[in-house]
C-alpha cells in the first residue's frame, strides 16, 4: 500500500511539472493562433491559394503553419476551403500543416524532447504532404473528390463573414483585439480536455508502467538501445499510431507521453509515428465521413497512414545518415526540478498575466463582442467521456499531490 501511495504521489506531481514546464509555451502559441485566425480570414486563403494546383499546395502549406493545432477547427477550415473551391491535395496540405507545422507544437516538441524532434516534425509535415500529393497524383481519384465536394454543397451553408477590413485596420481596433481574447479562450476550451487527459496519463505511465511492457508492445525497446532493424523500425511505426488511436488525446496532450515513449527506448521513427498520428484516429474518421462520405474518409485515413509510414520512415535513415538521431538518455522523463525559478518561472507569470488581460478584454470589457468560429462536429459521447476523464483526473492529482506532500511531511 505504501509503494502504490508512493507511485501516486509521484506521478501526480509529474503531471503537475509537464504542465508548468508547458504552461508559457501553451500560452505563446494560443495567442499567435488567435491572432492569425483574427486577421487573416479564411476567405482570403481560399482567393490567395486559387486553382493553381502547385500554388496552391504551397499556400495551404503556409496557411496551415500560421493556424490552429486543434484538429478539429483545422478539420472544419479544411473543409471550408475545399468546399469553396480549393483544390483537394491543397486541401489536405493545409490539414497536414495545421496539425504538424504549427508553432505551438513545435515549442512544446523543444521543451520535452529537444531540436532533432522539432526538425523531425516540421521536416516531418512537409515530407507527409509531399508523399500525400504524389500518392493523389497517382492514384488520380476525381470522381471521389468530385462527389465529396458536391456533398458539401448539398449539406452545407455558407457562413457571412466579415472580410472587409484589412488586417492593418484590425490590429488597431480594440473590437478585433477583443475577438483576439475570445479566440484565445476557444483555444483553450478545444484543448483543456485532451491536456488533462494526455498529461495525468504521462504521469501516471512514468511512475507506474515498468519497462518491459515498452519492450513487448516495441519489438526491441529498451533504454540506451539505438540499434533496429528495419522490420523492428516498421513495427514501431506501425504501433505508435495504434496507441494514438487508443487514446484519441490531441497532438498538444500527446507530446509528453511521445516524450515518454522515447525515453523508454521506442525508435525515433515510432515516436514520430507518434506524433503524427492525431488525423488518423476514429474521431477524425468520423467527422471527415460526415463532412465528405465514408469512402472519401477511408481513403484520407489511407492517404495520411502510408504517408506517415513514410515521412517516419525517410526521417529515421535521414537524421541516421546525418548522424543527428537523438540518444533517448537527452530526454528525463522524471525529473524534480520542475518548479526551481528560472526562464519557465518567469515566462509562465509573464503569460499568465497576458491570459488574464485577454480574458479581462474578451469576456468582461467587450462583453457585447461575439466572435464564433467553425469547429468540427465532435461526437457529444467522446467528448462527455473525455470530459468525465479530465474531472477524474482533477481529483487523482490533488489526492497525489496530498499525499506526496503529507508522506514527505
Amino acid at each position: 500500500m505504501n509503494d502504490f501511495l508512493q507511485h501516486w504521489g509521484k506521478a501526480a506531481f509529474t503531471t503537475v511539472g509537464f504542465f508548468w514546464m508547458a504552461l508559457w509555451a501553451f500560452a505563446l502559441g494560443y495567442v499567435i493562433s488567435s491572432m492569425i485566425q483574427i486577421f487573416v480570414t479564411e476567405k482570403k486563403m481560399q482567393e490567395t491559394m486559387g486553382q493553381n494546383e502547385s500554388k496552391g499546395v504551397l499556400l495551404g502549406t503556409f496557411f496551415g503553419f500560421i493556424s490552429s493545432s486543434c484538429s478539429f477547427a483545422a478539420l472544419a477550415s479544411t473543409k471550408s476551403l475545399f468546399k469553396k473551391g480549393a483544390s483537394f491535395i491543397s486541401s489536405i496540405a493545409f490539414l497536414l500543416a495545421s496539425t504538424n507545422l504549427v508553432i505551438e507544437l513545435g515549442i512544446i516538441i523543444s521543451i520535452f524532447l529537444g531540436w532533432q524532434f522539432v526538425v523531425g516534425e516540421y521536416a516531418g509535415g512537409i515530407l507527409l504532404i509531399g508523399i500525400s500529393w504524389m500518392l493523389i497524383r497517382l492514384i488520380n481519384p476525381k470522381k471521389l473528390i468530385e462527389k465529396a465536394r458536391n456533398n458539401l454543397k448539398e449539406n452545407d451553408e455558407d457562413e457571412d463573414t466579415d472580410d472587409s477590413k484589412s488586417w492593418k485596420k484590425k490590429m488597431k481596433s480594440e473590437t478585433s483585439w477583443a475577438k483576439v481574447s475570445q479566440q484565445y479562450g476557444m483555444e483553450w476550451k478545444m484543448v483543456w480536455k485532451d491536456v488533462t487527459v494526455g498529461f495525468t496519463i504521462a504521469g501516471i505511465v512514468a511512475a507506474f508502467v515498468p519497462d518491459s511492457f515498452f519492450q513487448t508492445l516495441f519489438i526491441n525497446s529498451g533504454q540506451g538501445n539505438t540499434d533496429f532493424t528495419f522490420f523492428e523500425i516498421l513495427e514501431h511505426i506501425i504501433v505508435g499510431p495504434v496507441a494514438a488511436f487508443v487514446t484519441f488525446i490531441g497532438s498538444m496532450g500527446n507530446i509528453p507521453l511521445a516524450a515518454l515513449l522515447f525515453g523508454k527506448g521506442v525508435s525515433f521513427a515510432g515516436v514520430m509515428a507518434f506524433i503524427f498520428s492525431d488525423l488518423v484516429v476514429f474521431p477524425i474518421l468520423r467527422i471527415n465521413a460526415k463532412y465528405y462520405g465514408w469512402k472519401m474518409s477511408l481513403f484520407i485515413l489511407f492517404l495520411l497512414f502510408t504517408s506517415l509510414i513514410g515521412a517516419s520512415l525517410i526521417l529515421h535513415y535521414s537524421f541516421d545518415l546525418l548522424s543527428i538521431l537523438p540518444d533517448p538518455s537527452q530526454v528525463t522523463i522524471s525529473e524534480n526540478n520542475y518548479f526551481e525559478i528560472n526562464y519557465t518561472f518567469f515566462l509562465n507569470i509573464a503569460f499568465l498575466l497576458i491570459s488574464g488581460y485577454l480574458i479581462y478584454l474578451g469576456f468582461f470589457k467587450r462583453k457585447d463582442i461575439m466572435h464564433m468560429k467553425e469547429m468540427a462536429p465532435k461526437s457529444k459521447l467522446l467528448e462527455n467521456i473525455l470530459k468525465y476523464a479530465a474531472l477524474i483526473c482533477y481529483v487523482w492529482l490533488a489526492g497525489g499531490l496530498i499525499v506526496k506532500f503529507t508522506m514527505n511531511g
